[in-house]
């Protein structure tokens, strides 16, 4: 099983823009939270989140992404259940997310990178976020319009729980990698 460096050397051999390895530094941050709550193995969780699109900025279409990624990673010695919730991520792979670790990352995928979105807007980033201005901004179609808000809704659901809470838990998470993610830590 390959450790959270290799992981991490991984991803950064794969994706160099800036705003993607946000996106997957702030579901790693979600995903740690939920490994924290449901008592999971924190560092497996954390790199799921982090590698879930490591692909996608060389292979953007539907026939290869998460195909490629899921391909080297498994070739990387990384388990099954890691790669079966990264195909599950996509819905467009058909793959069901039976897992915990597989519902989780499609729960806080779509959503961290909402929440990002409205960190960008708020003066303060995402200290002293609370669930109340990110489920206003949802309402605005027009606002980080190409973030899916079934996916969100879903992803909450299939977790059974509501989606104030949800979001709650992953602003929880991004809060704790903040600087990291390009925030401030503290208001």
């Amino acid at each position: 099983m390959p450790s959270y460096e290799d992981a991490l050397e991984l991803f950064h051999t794969w994706t160099k823009t800036d705003s993607l390895r946000r996106h997957a530094y702030a579901v790693e941050a979600g995903m740690g939270f939920y490994a924290h709550k449901y008592g999971e193995d924190e560092s497996l969780w954390r790199m799921t989140g982090l590698l879930h699109d490591m692909d996608y900025e060389k292979h953007q279409t539907l026939e290869e992404h998460p195909y490629v990624g899921v391909g080297v990673l498994r070739e990387a010695g990384y388990p099954e259940e890691v790669l079966d919730a990264i195909m599950g991520h996509a819905p467009h792979t058909g793959t069901v997310r039976e897992s915990l670790l597989a519902k989780v990352l499609f729960a806080v995928d779509e959503l961290a990178g909402f929440i990002t979105a409205v960190a960008y807007v708020r003066p303060k980033g995402l200290a002293g976020m609370k669930p109340k201005s990110v489920t206003k901004k949802l309402k605005d179609k027009g606002f980080a319009a190409a973030v899916s808000r079934d996916d969100i809704r879903t992803g909450a659901e299939d977790l059974g729980i509501e989606l104030s809470e949800h979001i709650a838990h992953v602003i929880a998470g991004m809060q704790a990698d903040a600087t990291r993610l390009g925030f401030s830590a503290s208001e």
